[in-house]
């Protein structure tokens, strides 16, 4: 079989494009018996209402809570986990910065990279969540394509 240089070409850029895509997922388990998983990205839109949510790219500053009724678009009056993942840094935390307020227990941890690496928040005096903007731990992931699971009353 002959390859011509421009058949050479595609070929390896076709082998290119697949080594430098990028892909993240997002997914909930709900153990409250009731509530609704919420995450909303950056910009306000609700990218998923308790499915897994993938995006095959970078996820930047998106939030994610449980719905139970009294939480604002943003997370504000309940435990949110803020996320970006992003292949070389991704970053999570658990906040209950004001508006933010603990609601119900909330927990995540990456896998597929990074995996039992994450941050449980059992109590309204969580140890780890943010606080105030300087008092929180952000708990990183320098995997490529690392996804992130994410508990709710666990």
């Amino acid at each position: 079989m002959q390859f011509t240089v421009s058949s050479k070409f595609a070929v390896i850029s076709s082998l290119v494009a697949l080594v430098a895509a990028e892909s993240h997922t997002i997914s909930f388990t709900n153990l409250c018996g009731g509530g609704t998983p919420t995450l909303v990205s950056q910009n306000g839109a609700i990218l998923s209402t308790g499915g897994a949510y993938t995006a095959d790219g970078p996820i930047v500053g998106a939030l994610a809570y449980l719905q139970t009724g009294g939480c604002g678009l943003n997370g504000d009056f309940c435990t949110t986990v803020e996320t970006t993942l992003i292949n070389g840094g991704s970053a999570t935390d658990i906040t209950l910065v004001p508006d933010h307020e603990f609601s119900v227990t909330s927990g995540f941890g990456y896998y597929n990279g990074c995996d039992g690496t994450g941050l449980d928040c059992q109590e309204p005096d969580c140890p780890g969540a943010f606080t105030d903007s300087t008092n929180g731990w952000i708990i990183s992931c320098a995997t490529d394509n690392v996804d992130l699971a994410i508990t709710f009353c666990d």
